[in-house]
């Protein structure tokens, strides 16, 4: 039983046996174990394969429920006549499930562990990744999140505002663009090109060069315009 007289919510139930599972480690504090057996246990990979077939269900449901309850499904409830508890842990779980498991995959390889800001987006992911592996889609070819026909409809309504550029970057890209930067500032700092950018002011000051350059557009113009009425 739960705090407060309540059952216990699947998740926790979930929780519960897991860590039942772990060896202990008297050495090292709860908290700690705590956060070493949640990232040894979601990080496992999954082959995605074994999801979408009602046998392949079934055993995932028995994985994840107490003995007694997994033989409470020998066949699949109807969806339209279960318990919403019924049809979490037959219809979504066993589907939702890899795809959250593949989600922490991808989201460690973008480095999302690692730095506050990323370009990538857990919900796009999830989407694109649940539309691609769909049964009804089975023989279909991949299709990428901005090209999934609601994805477009939505987002014609609810445009998005550009990723900034230091996002969409490599690490590589960005390095180019900060030594290029550097190497410049290093350049106009020497002495000699100092002198030479000063004399280049000083002289558009003197001979109010931009003056100048317009006067002689100006001529150029009015000759042409000349050539053209005696043409």
């Amino acid at each position: 039983m739960a705090a407060g007289g309540r059952l216990p919510s699947l998740w926790e139930r979930v929780c519960a046996e897991y860590e039942a599972e772990q060896p202990q480690f008297p050495d090292v504090s709860e908290s700690k174990h705590g956060s070493v057996s949640l990232e040894a246990g979601i990080l496992q990979p999954l082959h995605m394969e074994q999801f979408y077939s009602a046998p392949a269900a079934d055993t995932v449901v028995q994985q994840l429920l107490p003995i007694s309850e997994a033989a409470a499904f020998p066949e699949p409830p109807d969806p339209k006549t279960c318990s919403p508890q019924e049809y979490l842990e037959y219809y979504i779980f066993p589907v939702l499930l890899p795809g959250m498991a593949e989600l922490l995959h991808q989201a460690k390889k973008e480095k999302c562990f690692e730095r506050k800001r990323t370009k990538f987006i857990a919900c796009d992911f999830l989407t694109e990744w649940l539309y691609n592996k769909n049964p009804k889609r089975k023989d279909e070819s991949f299709t990428e999140f901005f090209s999934i026909p609601f994805v477009n409809d939505w987002l014609k309504d609810h445009p998005r505002p550009p990723i900034p550029l230091s996002l969409l970057l490599s690490e590589e890209a960005a390095s180019i663009v900060i030594q290029s930067f550097w190497r410049g500032y290093r350049v106009r700092c020497d002495s000699e090109i100092q002198e030479l950018r000063q004399w280049q002011k000083q002289l558009r000051e003197d001979k109010n060069i931009v003056k100048r350059v317009k006067e002689f557009w100006t001529k150029q113009e009015a000759k042409a315009s000349i050539l053209e009425g005696d043409l």
